[in-house]
């Protein structure tokens, strides 16, 4: 079971999911490929040995996600970017977000080389949010 339990997808997401196969290595790879993407030839190319990918499966992610989104134990919402919430939510997330299950810690997921704001930070992790209207 996933950290995810609501899956919220915008009903017209145009991403397409590729498993693509790598010959030489022999190992599968997944890209999710906008559009625009799809006509550049680099992302169906090995970057090591410049070797073309085989395209094992293509869909439509939205339709992936239909078929397989119960396997990692979430339920799936639909937003239409007709109202002005799913419209923002469209913009804002790029049609694709999630209602998590548990608290996630954050700073497993950040990079050693952050360093973070510099102004004024005095190492009070709650002074940021000591405006009671934030």
């Amino acid at each position: 079971m996933g950290a995810v339990e609501t899956l919220i997808v915008w009903e017209n997401l145009e991403i397409m999911r590729y498993v693509l196969n790598n010959s030489v290595s022999g190992t599968q790879e997944i890209k999710y490929l906008m559009k625009e993407q799809e006509t550049e030839s680099g992302h169906f190319k090995d970057k090591a040995s410049g070797q073309d990918l085989d395209v094992v499966d293509k869909q439509p992610l939205l339709e992936w996600l239909a078929n397989d989104y119960k396997k990692f134990g979430c339920t799936l919402e639909f937003v239409t970017n007709r109202s002005q919430e799913g419209n923002q939510f469209c913009r804002g997330f790029g049609g694709i977000g999630g209602v998590l299950r548990y608290q996630v810690n954050t700073a497993e997921f950040e990079d050693d080389g952050y360093e973070g704001f510099d102004d004024e930070d005095n190492g009070d992790e709650d002074a940021w949010s000591s405006d009671p209207d934030f």
